[in-house]
């Protein structure tokens, strides 16, 4: 038996058989990446014109000899135009462009200053017998090309019918879930091959890999999507996707989805930069932003000029990173900064709510973005001029705005907050003397 993934998700199929805004700067604290979520996919497109590199992360678990995916591509693929990636490359990318915390110190009041910023080698495999060739052929299915790449066996495939290339896959080995015969068909009916990929157990032994590295492919072709149709066929909830855009002119944005920014640059509770707890909150306010948008959109979570950032969750990829992920246009010497522009999406999807592939468009919007959360810390000096006075006097109401903001933006209990921030006790604001609370009464 073999176990198949269907496209990019990578389309998978998997079968058996108002807050105060300080700009971008501060002191980095904390990240969230994907490993935050469950069963998420990750998917680099690197959009030139109509030129595309797509690589393709694997999060397959389990026996490496049951493994195999089937993505629908707009054209037909040459051994040369598929590679085996580097996920350390994906790794690094997600790191640079992930969600962070960051975090401010109020400064002496009484001072009167401003804050200042902180500034395989491919390889052909063994042809296909005549006999499987011609079985290929009675159903409609045309075996056009087959390839080994790394610890990869690559076919390509085209097909009259979807029941055909149904029938196909089950003869070979494969249990195709119900409902994907009528999947398979509107790609069929839009002239798209499928680009079929199972680890070859002795090459992948041979290279000494205990994991699958990424798969990449080029092509050339106006459109500008991603199929995720089928992998949600035998779905039993949500997916996580996150999409790495690479483009020259600026951002990245779905045509036939909704792209939304996420909620960025809010002041919260110091607490969060305890272990745990800015992933946790970062996944609740995920969670809560998706069921506010009915569960039909895709959040920006990263927009930027990759020529500098602020501040850097991780070091900017290098011009060498960034051409093998595809990004072709830059600077091979490595002695110019690169053009490129880098978005970040994410999307939770289920068939219910996404009937459709992601169809994108790159737009000439380079404004920067990041999801970005702010601690502020308050000053504790013992100053007592008429500014430290006022400052303590808003002090707590700035803390009480921080938990209503919090409580808004993931759900969570205002009282249970309150006790994690301290707001509750008996004793003093943060930054206020007992005496002075003794003299005031």
């Amino acid at each position: 038996m073999k176990r198949m993934v269907f496209g990019v998700a990578l389309a998978s199929i998997v079968a058996l058989s108002a807050p105060t805004v300080w700009g971008f700067c501060g002191f980095y604290v904390a990240k969230v990446d994907t490993k935050l979520f469950n069963e998420a996919s990750q998917v680099v497109l690197v959009r030139d014109g109509d030129r595309t590199v797509m690589t393709m992360v694997n999060d397959f678990k389990g026996e490496l000899k049951e493994f195999a995916m089937v993505i629908p591509v707009p054209t037909f693929l040459k051994r040369e135009q598929i590679h085996v990636g580097d996920k350390a490359l994906v790794d690094h990318l997600d790191a640079y462009s992930a969600p962070r915390l960051v975090e401010y110190f109020d400064d002496n009041p009484c001072r009167m200053t401003m804050y200042e910023s902180l500034r395989s080698r491919a390889m052909p495999a063994s042809a296909p017998t005549r006999q499987s060739a011609d079985a290929a052929r009675s159903l409609g299915v045309t075996i056009e090309a087959t390839y080994t790449v790394g610890e990869y066996d690559i076919l390509i495939l085209s097909a009259q019918q979807s029941s055909g290339l149904e029938t196909w896959l089950r003869e070979n080995g494969y249990r195709i879930p119900a409902g994907a015969s009528a999947v398979l068909a509107t790609y069929i009916k839009q002239g798209m091959r499928f680009f079929v990929a199972r680890v070859n157990v002795t090459e992948q032994t041979k290279l000494g890999f205990a994991y699958l590295r990424p798969l990449q492919v080029a092509y050339e072709s106006p459109k500008f999507m991603l199929p995720i149709r089928l992998g949600m066929v035998n779905s039993n909830g949500s997916q996580e996707l996150f999409v790495y855009a690479l483009t020259r002119k600026g951002r990245v944005e779905t045509t036939n989805y909704r792209s939304v920014k996420l909620p960025s640059d809010m002041e919260l509770p110091a607490y969060l930069k305890e272990k745990g707890e800015f992933s946790r909150f970062y996944k609740a306010m995920f969670s809560r932003q998706v069921e506010r948008e009915d569960r039909r959109a895709l959040f920006l979570e990263y927009a930027w000029d990759m020529k500098w950032c602020d501040p850097c969750a991780a070091d900017p990829l290098s011009n060498d990173e960034l051409r093998r992920l595809g990004v072709f246009w830059t600077d091979e010497a490595g002695n110019r900064a690169p053009d490129v522009f880098l978005t970040r999406l994410h999307v939770r999807y289920d068939n219910a709510h996404f009937p459709e592939d992601l169809v994108f468009q790159e737009t000439a919007d380079r404004a920067n973005f990041q999801g970005r959360y702010v601690l502020r810390h308050a000053w504790t000096g013992s100053e007592s001029c008429a500014a430290a006075s006022a400052y303590r006097d808003n002090l707590k109401e700035r803390r009480e705005q921080e938990v209503t903001r919090l409580a808004s933006l993931t759900g969570w209990s205002v009282d249970d907050i309150r006790k994690k921030t301290g707001l509750d006790r008996s004793g003093p604001p943060e930054g206020v003397m007992w005496w002075e609370r003794l003299w005031k009464k």
